[in-house]
Protein backbone atom coordinates (compact mmCIF):
# COMPACT_ATOMS: atom_id res chain seq x y z
CA UNK A 1 0.00 0.00 0.00
CA UNK A 2 1.34 3.31 -1.01
CA UNK A 3 1.85 5.75 2.00
CA UNK A 4 0.76 9.15 1.43
CA UNK A 5 1.14 12.16 3.51
CA UNK A 6 -0.47 15.89 2.96
CA UNK A 7 1.97 18.52 3.36
CA UNK A 8 1.17 21.72 5.02
CA UNK A 9 1.99 25.08 3.06
CA UNK A 10 3.58 28.11 5.75
CA UNK A 11 2.47 31.07 4.79
CA UNK A 12 5.35 33.60 3.95
CA UNK A 13 3.42 36.24 5.86
CA UNK A 14 3.28 34.52 8.78
CA UNK A 15 6.90 33.76 8.56
CA UNK A 16 7.66 37.28 8.08
CA UNK A 17 5.33 37.97 10.84
CA UNK A 18 6.86 36.05 13.30
CA UNK A 19 9.98 37.08 12.64
CA UNK A 20 9.20 40.97 13.46
CA UNK A 21 7.91 39.96 16.57
CA UNK A 22 11.54 37.81 17.31
CA UNK A 23 13.72 40.99 16.25
CA UNK A 24 10.95 43.28 18.04
CA UNK A 25 11.49 41.12 21.37
CA UNK A 26 15.26 40.84 20.93
CA UNK A 27 15.82 45.01 19.91
CA UNK A 28 13.66 45.38 23.61
CA UNK A 29 16.11 44.00 26.03
CA UNK A 30 18.94 46.14 23.68
CA UNK A 31 17.94 49.51 24.71
CA UNK A 32 16.62 50.69 20.92
CA UNK A 33 13.92 53.52 21.52
CA UNK A 34 12.20 54.86 18.63
CA UNK A 35 12.21 57.51 17.25
CA UNK A 36 15.95 57.87 17.69
CA UNK A 37 18.94 60.10 17.29
CA UNK A 38 21.93 57.80 15.63
CA UNK A 39 24.14 61.79 16.41
CA UNK A 40 22.66 61.67 19.98
CA UNK A 41 21.02 65.37 19.48
CA UNK A 42 18.05 65.35 21.86
CA UNK A 43 20.46 63.67 24.80
CA UNK A 44 23.37 66.25 24.23
CA UNK A 45 20.73 68.91 24.33
CA UNK A 46 18.56 68.40 27.21
CA UNK A 47 20.67 69.78 29.98
CA UNK A 48 23.10 71.29 27.21
CA UNK A 49 23.17 73.96 24.52
CA UNK A 50 20.89 74.07 21.95
CA UNK A 51 22.90 75.61 18.54
CA UNK A 52 20.47 77.17 16.75
CA UNK A 53 21.12 79.06 13.18
CA UNK A 54 19.19 82.53 12.42
CA UNK A 55 18.76 83.66 9.17
CA UNK A 56 16.73 87.34 9.05
CA UNK A 57 13.23 86.94 8.23
CA UNK A 58 10.93 89.65 9.72
CA UNK A 59 8.90 89.05 11.33
CA UNK A 60 9.88 85.66 12.05
CA UNK A 61 13.58 86.61 12.72
CA UNK A 62 14.68 89.82 13.21
CA UNK A 63 18.45 91.17 14.83
CA UNK A 64 17.66 92.09 18.72
CA UNK A 65 17.20 95.64 19.33
CA UNK A 66 15.59 96.30 22.67
CA UNK A 67 17.74 94.15 24.85
CA UNK A 68 15.04 92.10 26.61
CA UNK A 69 16.13 88.70 25.13
CA UNK A 70 20.25 87.50 24.46
CA UNK A 71 20.33 87.02 20.91
CA UNK A 72 17.78 87.71 18.12
CA UNK A 73 14.46 88.80 18.13
CA UNK A 74 10.96 87.78 16.94
CA UNK A 75 8.48 85.06 16.54
CA UNK A 76 10.77 82.07 15.84
CA UNK A 77 13.52 83.19 18.18
CA UNK A 78 10.83 83.51 20.97
CA UNK A 79 9.59 80.22 20.11
CA UNK A 80 12.93 78.58 20.52
CA UNK A 81 13.68 80.07 23.41
CA UNK A 82 10.93 78.15 24.63
CA UNK A 83 11.54 75.13 23.45
CA UNK A 84 15.31 75.18 24.63
CA UNK A 85 13.34 76.01 28.23
CA UNK A 86 11.52 72.62 28.12
CA UNK A 87 14.50 70.69 27.61
CA UNK A 88 16.53 72.68 30.30
CA UNK A 89 18.75 74.13 27.47
CA UNK A 90 21.34 77.01 26.47
CA UNK A 91 20.44 78.61 23.19
CA UNK A 92 23.77 79.20 21.06
CA UNK A 93 23.16 81.55 18.23
CA UNK A 94 24.50 81.51 14.99
CA UNK A 95 23.42 84.66 12.72
CA UNK A 96 24.30 83.82 9.02
CA UNK A 97 22.48 83.55 5.02
CA UNK A 98 20.20 79.88 5.10
CA UNK A 99 22.74 78.64 3.13
CA UNK A 100 25.71 79.08 5.52
CA UNK A 101 23.39 77.58 8.06
CA UNK A 102 21.85 74.81 6.40
CA UNK A 103 25.38 73.43 5.46
CA UNK A 104 26.51 73.93 9.46
CA UNK A 105 23.12 71.59 10.30
CA UNK A 106 24.97 68.82 7.45
CA UNK A 107 28.40 69.52 9.30
CA UNK A 108 26.80 68.64 12.82
CA UNK A 109 27.37 72.11 13.70
CA UNK A 110 24.06 73.28 14.60
CA UNK A 111 20.93 71.38 15.90
CA UNK A 112 18.45 73.70 14.07
CA UNK A 113 17.85 76.44 11.69
CA UNK A 114 15.23 79.29 11.77
CA UNK A 115 14.34 82.15 9.73
CA UNK A 116 10.76 82.59 8.05
CA UNK A 117 11.19 78.93 6.13
CA UNK A 118 8.05 77.58 4.26
CA UNK A 119 6.98 73.97 3.78
CA UNK A 120 8.23 74.68 0.20
CA UNK A 121 11.70 75.17 0.94
CA UNK A 122 14.47 74.75 -1.61
CA UNK A 123 16.43 73.12 1.91
CA UNK A 124 14.27 69.47 1.67
CA UNK A 125 17.11 68.05 0.12
CA UNK A 126 19.57 68.93 2.80
CA UNK A 127 17.53 69.41 6.24
CA UNK A 128 14.42 67.89 7.21
CA UNK A 129 11.62 69.91 7.71
CA UNK A 130 9.59 70.18 10.58
CA UNK A 131 5.88 69.99 10.46
CA UNK A 132 4.50 72.97 9.31
CA UNK A 133 3.24 75.08 13.15
CA UNK A 134 1.99 78.24 11.77
CA UNK A 135 0.11 79.61 8.51
CA UNK A 136 1.03 83.02 7.22
CA UNK A 137 -0.03 85.35 4.14
CA UNK A 138 2.99 85.84 1.74
CA UNK A 139 3.84 89.17 0.02
CA UNK A 140 1.74 88.13 -3.08
CA UNK A 141 -1.04 86.99 -1.09
CA UNK A 142 -0.33 83.31 -1.17
CA UNK A 143 -0.57 81.25 2.02
CA UNK A 144 2.75 80.14 3.46
CA UNK A 145 3.34 77.13 6.22
CA UNK A 146 5.93 78.14 8.33
CA UNK A 147 8.41 75.10 8.98
CA UNK A 148 11.48 75.07 10.96
CA UNK A 149 14.77 72.82 9.56
CA UNK A 150 16.85 70.43 11.69
CA UNK A 151 19.24 67.84 11.04
CA UNK A 152 18.61 64.82 8.62
CA UNK A 153 17.70 61.67 10.68
CA UNK A 154 17.89 63.08 14.31
CA UNK A 155 14.03 61.80 14.61
CA UNK A 156 14.00 62.02 18.35
CA UNK A 157 14.64 65.63 18.53
CA UNK A 158 12.56 66.43 15.18
CA UNK A 159 9.50 64.34 17.25
CA UNK A 160 10.38 66.80 20.58
CA UNK A 161 10.51 69.94 18.42
CA UNK A 162 7.33 69.27 16.65
CA UNK A 163 5.26 68.20 19.48
CA UNK A 164 6.67 71.48 21.37
CA UNK A 165 5.30 73.28 18.02
CA UNK A 166 1.99 71.74 17.91
CA UNK A 167 1.37 73.34 21.22
CA UNK A 168 1.64 76.27 20.49
CA UNK A 169 -0.46 79.05 18.98
CA UNK A 170 1.63 80.98 16.65
CA UNK A 171 0.10 84.23 14.53
CA UNK A 172 2.34 86.12 12.99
Amino acid sequence: MARTTTRRRRSPALAVGLLGALLLIASAGCGVTVPTDPDGTLDRVRGGVLRVGVSPAPPWTAPASDGSAPGPGGIEPDLVRAFAETLDAEVEWTSGGEQALVDGLERDELDLVVGGLTADSPWVDHATLTYPYAQATGPEGDKELHVMAVQVGENAFLVELERFLLDQDVRP
